[in-house]
Order: structure tokens, then sequence, then C-alpha cells
């Protein structure tokens, strides 16, 4: 009975982890509360996971990344490395490899998002699509996890699993052999085929871009409008879903506030659907200047136009443009957000925003400039860092290093040493409390702290022991090294609907039982699975390729071109050189 719960219960959250339908940290507490409540853990089993050394790791790795993206360092860094390169071929290899390298150490979806601005740049310098790139550099962050224990969560959390399991824990440098071999692979492949897998998305103008032609126009209010004297924002037009987004009065165009007036005479660069815009024709105080409008209308020399990308740890996440008061705060007009599955022009007030969004803004030079440095959103194409504190990030930096150096070289628990470094990096003044609490990913934290339960619950109702039992009758006859490819062919899989953590904590307990009864070594299992977890590249589900999905304006069938080969070389190399560093036997 016991068994046929736990399977049910998996089936149903990898179920609700492909929907997205809710919160991964809302199933996760659900599951862990079912799981208890039917007896086959305990509350201290439940919540072990929670306590463990690997979620301080985690847990502190995202406050000391906050750190190093706050004082402007990384973006210091990967800006200057960046504009040294001026061939276009040595320009992707050169960035692939600073991606690379940064992700070793840092969270991959900060590297991307860092990078990403100062590369959209560099190729309307080069005269080159950023198309041509930026897969490229998210392939990079993703396979630079591979080299060290710290690399991405799921090396973390699979370490803190087999300490869990009376195993040793990951080395810091462990992997670095296979990992260094995973993106030197995966460089030297982009580079031989970037020219014939990769898209060349040429740049077009906004409207086309976002799909905004269709629901912009420009009218004029007659002097016997209703409109005159009423203000902007709370106007009979806006009471009809009809969003001002320019003015032009006496030649000079400028944006409206809480304050502006309707005078006679103005044109109005509106947006609304094309129902409305019937209405706004039929009206005798309202005339129509055109239909539909481009880019030329909407800018000028005074209002520009520009592109935001939403940032990890940004205040924006999971908030509306209203309930952030995004046209207050920041003195820009939010014309449209691009996300992954697509464009959205219309009542964008109520959308809840994302890490990867992009955003088409509307603004005076000096609003978008005074927003630079902002640490909720990059401005896309901009060369620009944010606001370099030299003394406190070179101290963050240092910090860091000496945390690597420690927990490495055994001087000290990994897991207080990067806490240490954590702390004197808040002391210093690096990241203040307030954004300590942002910059962590309190949902990871939960998940992998409740799938470590769950890895528990499996072993306790007999479910792990089962499963290995039925894949045993179905490959074990093949031998272990066929088993092995099963497992982490299935870890490939799951990775697609399922976070990478997530999937290796699902797959791990079956997998280890499963070695033990093969008489194998269950260190190269879980290990096997870990890197499989973090190879799979096939589809744009990673965020770190959701960041660049917008700006790099792909579609699904672009990773796939890309991707699937290269995880296929990947996998290869892994069942090959798993069992060289780490024997079967």
């Amino acid at each position: 009975m016991e068994i046929a719960l736990v399977i049910s219960l998996l089936i149903v959250t990898i179920i609700l982890f492909a929907t997205d339908k809710f919160s991964v940290d809302i199933v996760t507490i659900g599951l862990l509360v079912v799981l208890a409540f039917s007896g086959i853990i305990t509350p201290q089993e439940a919540f072990e996971g929670f306590s463990s050394d690997f979620i301080i790791i985690l847990a502190s790795i995202f406050i000391i990344s906050g750190a190093l993206s706050e004082t402007g360092l990384l973006d210091k860094v990967g800006s200057k490395m960046i504009k040294t390169i001026k061939s276009k071929t040595l320009f992707v290899g050169y960035t692939m490899f600073i991606t690379g390298v940064l992700s070793a150490f840092m969270n991959n979806t900060t590297v991307t998002a860092l990078v990403t601005g100062p590369v959209i740049g560099m190729c309307r310098k080069l005269n080159m699509s950023p198309s041509k790139v930026l897969i490229p550099v998210a392939f990079a962050s993703i396979l630079g996890g591979t080299c060290t224990l710290i690399g991405t969560s799921t090396n973390v959390a699979v370490s803190g699993y087999i300490a869990q399991e009376g195993m040793e824990p990951l080395h810091f440098f462990e992997i670095l052999g296979i990992g260094i071999i995973f993106l030197v692979t995966g460089i030297m492949f982009i580079l031989i085929f970037y020219n014939k897998l990769l898209p060349d998305h040429k740049e077009v103008g906004y409207n086309e871009r976002y799909d905004i032609a269709q629901y912009l126009s420009e009218i004029v209010v007659s002097e016997k409008s209703k409109l005159i004297g009423q203000i902007a924002f709370h106007s009979d037009l806006a009471k009809q879903d009809v969003r001002i987004l320019k003015i032009i009065r006496d030649k000079e165009d400028f944006l409206p506030n809480s304050r502006t007036r309707i005078e006679a005479n103005d044109v109005l660069i509106v947006e609304c659907s094309v129902e409305n815009l019937i209405k706004i024709k039929e009206s005798a105080e309202l005339h129509v200047l055109a239909d539909t409008i481009g880019d030329k209308e909407i800018m000028s020399k005074k209002i520009l136009l520009a592109e935001l990308l939403i940032m990890p740890g940004s205040n924006l996440i999971n908030r509306t443009l209203k309930e952030s008061r995004f046209r207050q705060n920041y003195d820009l007009v939010v014309l449209a957000v691009q996300r992954f599955k697509g464009a959205v022009s219309q009542k964008i007030g109520g959308l809840h925003l994302r890490v990867g969004d992009m955003l088409l803004v509307q603004g005076t030079q000096e609003d978008i400039d005074a927003n630079r440095n902002s640490t909720d959103f990059s401005v896309v194409g901009d060369f620009r860092v944010n606001l370099f504190k030299e003394k406190k990030g070179l101290f963050a930096a240092s910090i860091f290093l000496l945390a690597v150096l420690a927990g490495s070289l055994g001087w000290a628990p990994l897991s207080i040493c990067f806490m240490a470094a954590a702390l004197f990096t808040v002391i210093s003044g690096a990241i203040n409390v307030e954004r300590v609490y942002q910059v962590i990913n309190w949902k990871l934290l939960i998940l992998i702290g409740g799938m470590t339960a769950f890895g528990t619950a499996m072993e306790n109702s007999g479910a792990s022991k089962f499963l290995a039992e039925v894949t045993i009758s179905l490959l074990g006859d093949f031998g272990p090294m066929y088993v092995l490819g099963g497992f982490v062919v299935l870890a490939i899989i799951l990775t697609q609907p399922m976070s990478n953590a997530a999937a290796a904590l699902v797959i791990l307990p079956v997998a280890m039982e499963t070695a033990l009864m093969l008489d194998a070594n269950p260190r190269t299992f879980a290990i096997a699975i870990m890197l499989g977890a973090s190879i799979s590249l096939i589809a744009p589900f990673e965020p770190s390729c959701i960041l660049v999905f917008g700006p790099g304006k792909y579609k699904f069938s672009d990773f796939l071109k890309v991707g699937l080969p290269l995880t296929f070389i990947l996998f290869v190399l892994l069942m090959i050189l798993v069992p060289l560093f780490w024997p079967l036997s």
C-alpha cells in the first residue's frame, strides 16, 4: 500500500512540476504534508533536508553571487573581456569561455543575465546577430556548472543526498576533469557548427518584434471633446482601456504623468484594441490620424524606446506592473512584454513578471540613463555597467576565493566556509541585509530540502527497492553499463519538465538501490545522474535558456537544432568518462 502511494505521489509530482500549474515550493510542501500524515516519514525526516549543510552552502552562494553582482565587479570584468575581441568566431569562443569559467563558481542564471547585455551590444558593434551568440552563452553557463561542486544547485543537492546515505560527499574539484571536457567539447562544437546550426535572426523594428503596431494609433482631440481638462490617467479614454503613451502639444512631445490634463488639439499616441479603435473612429470628438504607426511615431529626439531584461532576484518578479508601480518608480512606460511563449501587448498591467521577461519601454534619455544601474533589470544591448564599487567588489571576490580555497583543502567544512564568506560580504556592505533575502532562491531551497525527504520516503516505503527490481528485470541482463545509461537518459528526459535538481533527486534513490543490487558502485551512478541532469540542452526550459530566449528572438526549434546533437555527444562522453573516473565495480 505504501509503495503504491509513494509511486502515485511521484507521478503526480512530476505532472505538477511539468504543467507549472502550482509553484514548485507549494507542490513540495504539499508532498511533505501527505507523506508525514501517512506515516511514511516522521516529522524529523520531513524536515531533515532543510537543516542539512548543503542548504547552507546554496544559500551562502546566492548571497555571495548577489554581492559580486551588486558591486558591479562581474559586469566590469565580463564587459571588459568581451570588448577586447574583434573577430566574430573568436568573440563567440571567448564569450563562451568567460561565461563557463564564471559559472563554475557562481549561479549560471546570474552569470547569463550579467553577460547578455554586453554581448548584445558587442554583436551590434561587430554587425552580428545576437542569435548567433546567446544560445552559446546559455549552453556555456550550464556546462561550466559541471566543473565544481558549487557550479550548480544539482551538484550540491546530490552531494548532500549521498552524504545522507552514508557516502563521502563530493570534493570541491572532484568533477573538474570531466567538467572541463564537457565545457571544451561544447565550445568546439559551437565554433565548428555555429554558422550552420545557429539562426541568424536579423534585427527588426520594435513594432514588428513585439507585435504592437496593430494596437497603436494616433488621434487628435477636437475643440468640442469632453476629454479637455480631464487628467490623462483617469480620462474617459483610460476608463475604456485606452492607454495614452505620449502627447504632442504645440510641436512638443512628452510623456503624461499623474497631473497631466488633456487639452484641445492635443495629438495622442494611444494603445488600444481594434474594437476600441473603431469606437474612437465613430466619435465626433476625436479624429484618427493613423490606424497603425511605427517606431518613428513612438520615438522622438526627447522620447526613446529601450528594452529591459528582468534579472534574477529582481523586485519585479511575481509582481504586476500595477503592483510594482512601475511607471511611478522608474518614470518609464511599458508598451509590451516579451516572454518565452511570445509577446504580450494587451492588458499587460495585470501580467505577473518573470525572470527573463523583456519589457519594451518608452521614456526620456535621462530616465533611461537613471535606471541603468537598477538591480531589477538590465538595459539590453547596453555596454555600461553597474556603478563599480571597487573596494567592496574586490573584498567580496577575495573572501569568496578564500572560502573556496579553505573548503577545497579541507581546512574547514564547506558550509562553514561559505557561510562565513556570506557573512563578511554583508558586514562589508557589498550587499545590504534587505537585498540578501531577495537574492536567495527560496523556492529552490524548499524544492531541494523537500525532495531529499521524498528520497527518504521512497526508501522507507520500499518504493525505491521495488523500482530498482523492475529496472533490473528490464535492463539487468545487458549489464551495469546499460542500466547506468538508462538512468542517465531518464535524467536527461526528466530535466525537460522539471528542474535539474528535482529530476536528479527523484532518480537517485532508485538508481543507488539498483547499483547495490548489481554490486556496482553507487557513487558512479550518483555522479552520472547528476551530470546527466546538467547536460540536457535539448529544449529551452533551463533558466539560462529562458533568459536569452527573448533577447535572441529565438524559436523552440532553434534550441532543438543545436541542443539535440550536442546533448547526444555529451551523453556519449559521459558514458565513456564517468566509469573511467569512478569505476563501476
